[in-house]
């Protein structure tokens, strides 16, 4: 039975850290304070106080303000020269290729931001899929919904697939729906849903006996 990896894509398949997160935490807080007519240490505290509680600011923008996705994702996502930006190792696309099983990209990034990602990085053509807020109805990870709506689209079993992130609270409701789960982080702390913890994408490959040998099963099964 050939896997299904599901990569996220910032901080997994490139390092969004340097650059492009400063640069969008800026734009999301000048927003906030554009539209909600708030100080600049105010909107700041309110994007942070609403990616903590929803997993993502628009959320919190959009259950308490009424925001546009659109509108918001449009003028917070705007990038002078995106491809400086980028961050990320050569031996990326290698790796990818030598990965047996069907590849998704799954993120809760809009659209036009990844396949831009994407084509810099210059791995599209490995992916099946790409799976962006707005194909997720801008319920992002980790709602279940979103897991949900990509497994019953692409009509896989959450028992084939294998989750790749960064951030542990998504990993946390793909092993709730029965997945495999691999973090990638420099931290030593694992949590129980975290099967395999690398410090980076490009060793996958390496321990795909660990991740054969363990089946995935619920949290708490």
């Amino acid at each position: 039975m050939h896997r299904v990896w599901l990569f996220d894509l910032d901080n997994t398949l490139h390092d969004a850290s340097s650059h492009i997160f400063p640069h969008i935490n800026r734009a999301m807080t000048a927003y906030l304070a554009q539209v909600l007519c708030l100080s600049e240490p105010e909107a700041n505290r309110m994007r942070l106080q609403y990616w903590r509680r929803y997993g993502a600011t628009l959320t919190g923008m959009m259950r308490n303000h009424g925001t546009d996705p659109h509108h918001f994702l449009h003028h917070t996502h705007q990038f002078p020269d995106l491809a400086s930006m980028v961050v990320h190792s050569c031996a990326l696309d290698a790796m990818l290729k030598r990965l047996p099983g069907r590849k998704i990209v799954f993120s809760n990034a809009p659209v036009r931001y990844a396949d831009a990602v994407l084509r810099i990085l210059g791995i599209r053509r490995r992916f099946s899929s790409v799976w962006t807020i707005e194909r997720l109805r801008f319920r992002p990870k980790p709602d279940p919904f979103a897991f949900h709506r990509l497994l019953r689209t692409e009509a896989i079993s959450p028992a084939r697939c294998v989750m790749i992130e960064d951030t542990a609270d998504n990993l946390r409701t793909a092993k709730i729906l029965g997945m495999q789960t691999v973090l990638i982080s420099s931290h030593a702390r694992v949590q129980p849903y975290v099967d395999v913890r690398l410090q980076s994408v490009l060793d996958l490959p390496r321990h795909l006996d660990r991740l054969a040998a363990r089946p995935a099963r619920p949290a708490g099964a």
